[in-house]
């Protein structure tokens, strides 16, 4: 059941996809949506503190307070519009302890939703979604900076290749697959199988046993580019959503991301569901 989600919102921009897509998403499960918005210290080089006045500084603070208050009107209207609960919070922090800060909050929610960084806009949205993936322990969905359109559930694509992650992720998105008009097991190969046996077709049975209408698709990826191998297929069958596990491991506060999960954020043009 998802019931309480929570939203990071941006600071930037007249629309936000992920707090747009959130609210879709709190519309058709009848959930309650937090939006969280932080404002940031200035980031002062060492090099030219020394020149940086206490009122330049309290300038920048204030700017920043304005621009999350924007946002959270912006969350506001949106949800009153759609008819659904909603309640925000601002929180005051540095950039680096924003991400670490938006995960452990996120722990005390359903699902997680964050925004694709735009290429050609300085943003933190790719730590906040490092940030959630590794440090929230819930599902994270993913918006793409180019979304329009609320969440739809005519073809989900899941990526299934037998490991722990993409059980979670399976377990997980559950809420949206038992919804789903169409489940397509998306298993990629970098070559040819050697048996005549389908992989994950078990994975396809236990979906049918949710009620679920599920097709297990075997794709051969030549030149072993995944991501692009998924983002294709999703593009060829219309999906609405990809869900997958997300690769990689947070050490030291450095987060590493596999090379599927980081090709999959950097280039997707659909939401993608994922869990670590």
């Amino acid at each position: 059941m998802i019931k309480d989600i929570v939203v990071n919102l941006a600071l930037v921009g007249d629309h936000d996809p992920a707090a747009a897509f959130a609210i879709s998403i709190a519309r058709i499960f009848g959930a309650h949506v937090t939006g969280v918005v932080f404002v940031y210290d200035p980031v002062i080089s060492p090099s030219i503190m020394d020149g940086v006045s206490a009122e330049w500084i309290d300038a920048q603070r204030d700017e920043s307070r304005t621009m999350a208050q924007a946002a959270i009107e912006r969350f506001e209207r949106a949800a009153q519009l759609a008819g659904i609960q909603a309640g925000h919070r601002i929180i005051e922090a540095t950039l680096g302890g924003a991400t670490d800060m938006f995960g452990r909050i996120a722990r005390r929610f359903d699902l997680v939703v964050v925004g694709q960084r735009e290429p050609d806009r300085m943003s933190p949205a790719d730590l906040f979604a490092e940030g959630a993936l590794f440090e929230s322990g819930r599902p994270v969905v993913m918006v793409p900076y180019i979304q329009k359109q609320g969440l739809a559930l005519d073809r989900v694509l899941m990526c299934w290749d037998g490991s722990r992650t993409a059980a979670r992720a399976m377990g997980d998105a559950m809420p949206f697959l038992t919804r789903a008009r169409q489940v397509d097991v998306v298993i990629v190969a970098t070559g040819r199988s050697k048996s005549d046996e389908v992989p994950g077709a078990d994975v396809g049975h236990h979906l049918a046993r949710h009620g679920i209408k599920v097709d297990v698709k075997r794709i051969v990826a030549e030149d072993v580019d995944v991501p692009n191998t998924i983002l294709s297929y999703a593009a060829d069958v219309s999906a609405d959503l990809i869900v997958m596990g997300g690769y990689g491991h947070s050490r030291l506060r450095e987060f590493v991301l596999g090379g599927a999960t980081r090709g999959i954020l950097a280039s997707m043009t659909v939401p993608v569901l994922m869990a670590h």
